[in-house]
């Protein structure tokens, strides 16, 4: 890569007296296209055992290190479920295995951990739901193709899972990567804040759908969705009185109050965590928060890859039904760093906060970042905010056919935010040359993840790790 591409590709704005002359659409895609010189768009297809492999059990042993101990087993025992779900908790193997990949040198703010269950449906400030990524935990500047290729592996894994064809698994991961690809053209071609603006709102969701079954159905979910994800609802089923305080029900080994020694700041209250937190609120933000009480806090085991990091749900109240939950969640490195280097940022909850909103069409009003007396980093959203996600149990070859479409166009449009949506377009081109790479890299990557996956559950039998099935 030569280095005014170099340049191109890695700066962020700067101002205009530095770079006077801007290279139009049709200029930087020309440049995206002259990479394929470097890195051919059928390299991208290949999956090449690194030399020096490392264990995959080492590498989720190591990413247990300043996880709760005691919740270690479970985070394996979900991971035990089947391959799909051993994926979708092994995001740090599959960093280090992309990290030896080919590369066209072109970065955007990665999500790094994109499986097809970190996209879903949420609802934004302004109460209408959109569809986007809805996980950042592992975001941080780099190569785009790996969020790509994580996010068509799991199509793969998700297909076999449900137990649907090959072909109908590679069918949708075609639909994938074309839509990133169409979409990512569109982009290119598009004004910087009409790309900023562009949102995939529940119409435009639904119109991907190829049958009128599921559009039916995503209608009915949704609408249940707006009755039961509320403070309103959740208040009932999260609390119980003891005198005249709510407090969050005990519901081990899931939702359990800490200990002083997991949560230092138990007998404060909280102060100095919830001072930090709103101290990284907008002012008009800060307002609103002001108007909520603290009342109680408890540790909450949720997902798959982050089971074991301290995750808790707080109640705030601002009267006797007027309630609102708020999620914690520990922020720790994330899995590309050792590849792309260190977040710019002092704190990772602070990292994780910038990307999402980098990457995201809209993000929570209460989303924030701070740090406990544990020192630990974490950053807070609300809990259950009308969220959807992907029951893929439930998904028919078309369906996850459409879906795939979908995840494909939120990634594009987030990845074209932070990235030079023109020159990734000009290096995947108009033809399906990229699209068959990947997918054969899609292929031979879950064939590796189901690989992976017998070395863990022979590793879990011979005692080697720990894992509790939950009944």
């Amino acid at each position: 890569m030569n280095a005014e591409v170099t340049k191109i590709t890695s700066r962020r704005a700067q101002p205009n007296a530095e770079h006077p002359d801007f290279l139009s659409p049709a200029e930087r895609r020309a440049r995206g296209k002259e990479l394929r010189d470097s890195v051919s768009r059928r390299s991208q297809g290949e999956w090449k055992w690194p030399k020096n492999r490392r264990d995959p059990i080492d590498i989720l042993i190591e990413s247990n290190l300043g996880r709760q101990e005691q919740l270690i087993p479970i985070r394996f025992g979900r991971m035990m479920q089947s391959p799909f779900a051993f994926y979708r908790g092994s995001a740090a193997v599959m960093a280090a295995d992309l990290a030896s990949s080919p590369v066209s040198g072109i970065r955007v703010q990665a999500c790094g951990d994109a499986h097809l269950s970190n996209f879903g449906g949420f609802a934004t400030p302004e109460r209408r739901v959109i569809f986007d990524i809805n996980d950042f935990d592992e975001t941080l500047p780099g190569p785009w193709e790996w969020d790509i290729k994580r996010l068509t592996a799991s199509f793969v894994l998700a297909g076999r899972h449900i137990d649907l064809s090959e072909t109908d698994s590679v069918r949708a991961v075609i639909a994938a990567v074309r839509s990133y690809r169409e979409r990512m053209a569109d982009y290119a071609q598009m004004r910087v804040l009409e790309v900023w603006y562009d949102t995939i709102d529940v119409a435009r969701f639904l119109k991907e759908m190829e049958s009128e079954e599921t559009r039916e159905r995503v209608q009915s979910r949704l609408k249940k969705v707006r009755e039961k994800n509320t403070p309103e609802f959740l208040f009932p089923k999260f609390v119980e009185h003891k005198g005249s305080t709510p407090t969050i029900a005990d519901d081990p080994p899931l939702i359990f109050h800490p200990t002083a020694d997991i949560a230092p700041g138990i007998e404060s209250g909280y102060r100095e965590g919830f001072a930090n937190y709103r101290e990284s609120l907008p002012e008009h933000v800060r307002t609103l928060f002001d108007r909520y009480q603290f009342c109680d806090l408890a540790m909450k085991v949720v997902g798959v890859g982050s089971v074991g990091t301290q995750c808790a749900i707080a109640l705030f109240m601002a009267s006797d039904d007027d309630p609102i939950f708020l999620q914690i969640k520990e922020a720790n490195a994330s899995v590309l760093e050792p590849y792309v280097g260190k977040s710019l940022h002092a704190s990772h909850g602070e990292r994780v906060v910038v990307g999402q909103r980098l990457m995201q069409s809209a993000s929570d009003l209460f989303l924030g970042w701070g740090k406990g007396a544990s020192q630990r980093d974490y950053y807070v959203r609300q809990l259950r905010d009308m969220k959807m996600s992907a029951i893929v149990e439930d998904f028919s070859a078309a369906d996850l056919r459409s879906y795939a479409r979908v995840c494909g166009w939120a990634l594009a449009r987030a990845h074209a935010r932070s990235g030079d949506a023109a020159m990734i377009a000009g290096y995947m081109g108009s033809s399906e040359a990229f699209d068959d790479a990947v997918c054969e890299y899609s292929v031979e990557y879950a064939d590796q993840a189901e690989r992976d996956y017998k070395v863990f559950v022979r590793a879990v039998r011979e005692g080697r790790i720990k894992a509790t099935i939950e009944g």
